[in-house]
């Protein structure tokens, strides 16, 4: 017999679950491909979350499988504490913003905005309520009668925003949704939707390849790789304790240096001398690769260029190129016949140096990461940020 404490207490579970989204070991193949391949996650109600990774590392199939535009071929989807396998992606408590926005080019904002709710029949004093009070949300209500092609990219944007809040989804889904913006509207853009979720509270599950959108938005980041999460965690973690070296390769710019493992596993003795690292260490491998950030590198001009400087964590070399990057100076520095070295600085404190000059680059060793041998790491050489 159930009670109505009991009929309370499944209401009040239900309610606090509503937004939570959990993945028990969903795969997705297509012919041989794995595409995800048993991955497990759970978001919490009104987290933001970002999938983050290259092209090909099944973080939009993720995304397409949540919304209900793919079936897992095995694994469980549960949305607000109910598996969705078997509803339609127009029964579950999500909506999806896409890079493309899709807006209607005949109807006006305010009409784009209530369509969805138009074709559920919604009340139309409920549409004019809920449609205002989305535009407000995007502050694109003084456009409201405007058409699509009379906005810019950004607004579109807003647009696309609107029309799916005004569902008021439990979850929403974003799939690379700031990729056609130019860099500055991007950047403002991202400001703008951290604070909207954070406004709203409502689950937001975030698609990208832009390191820079997941760090600067998300309460965790899931670094995938070959259809499986390589390592989840917030924004700080990620960056400064990388699981692995494909994540610290993906995740800002590394500088790897590969050798033999060294000094009971807390070095790696390279051709350019030792790299030791105070915070990590090796077992059961014999190669390994050491990874320091560029802006973790002091440079600066000398007159020694022996081969091999005595201490440990310094290097010499000769200046290749001086790029002024606004607030920061980079260096690339060659070391040797094919190593190079990314070095920046913040612009007050950077050397003036010019290119040929011989310099010394150092840095401590609570800055160094210790990997074993990855083939995340080009030999020889820095790891450019991946692309799409």
């Amino acid at each position: 017999m159930t009670t109505a404490t009991d009929t309370r207490s499944a209401l009040q579970v239900e309610l606090e679950s509503r937004g939570s989204v959990v993945l028990e070991g969903i795969t997705k193949r297509y012919g041989d491909q794995i595409a995800v391949d048993e991955l497990s996650l759970e978001v919490q109600p009104g987290e933001f979350i970002s999938f983050l990774g290259p092209s090909g590392c099944g973080k939009t199939t993720t995304l397409r499988m949540i919304a209900g535009f793919e079936h897992p071929d095995a694994g469980d989807i549960r949305i607000s504490g109910h598996s969705v396998l078997s509803s339609p992606s127009y029964r579950r408590d999500v909506n999806t913003v896409f890079q493309a926005y899709a807006l209607f080019p005949h109807l006006s904002v305010a009409e784009n905005v209530a369509y969805g709710l138009q074709q559920k029949r919604t009340p139309k004093s409920e549409v004019r309520e809920r449609v205002s009070q989305s535009l407000d949300l995007v502050q694109m209500r003084r456009f409201a009668d405007r058409k699509p092609t009379q906005l810019s990219g950004g607004q579109q944007q807003r647009v696309a925003l609107a029309r799916a809040l005004v569902n008021r989804p439990a979850v929403l889904l974003l799939d690379e949704p700031l990729g056609a913006l130019d860099r500055q509207l991007r950047e403002e853009m991202q400001l703008e939707l951290k604070l909207l979720q954070s406004r709203l509270g409502i689950t937001f599950v975030f698609v990208t390849h832009d390191q820079g959108e997941a760090l600067s938005m998300s309460d965790r980041i899931a670094i995938m790789r070959a259809g499986r999460i390589e390592q989840l965690a917030d924004a700080d973690t990620v960056y400064a304790r990388p699981a692995s070296a494909y994540v610290a390769a993906f995740v800002g710019q590394q500088n790897f240096f590969v050798g033999s493992v060294a000094e009971g596993g807390a070095a790696v003795s390279t051709p350019h001398g030792i790299l030791r690292s105070a915070d990590a260490r090796l077992s059961g491998t014999a190669n390994g690769e050491a990874a320091v950030r560029p802006e973790n590198i002091r440079i600066s001009a000398t007159t020694d260029v022996g081969a091999a400087p005595a201490a440990a964590n310094s290097v010499h070399g000769h200046l290749i190129g001086v790029s002024h990057l606004g607030d920061t100076m980079q260096y690339l520095v060659r070391l040797g016949d094919e190593q190079s070295l990314i070095v920046r600085r913040p612009t007050p404190e950077a050397p003036k140096l010019s290119v040929g000059d011989a310099v010394l680059c150092d840095w401590r060793s609570d800055h160094v990461l210790l990997f074993p041998r990855d083939d995340a790491a080009e030999e020889g050489g820095y790891i450019p940020p991946p692309t799409a």
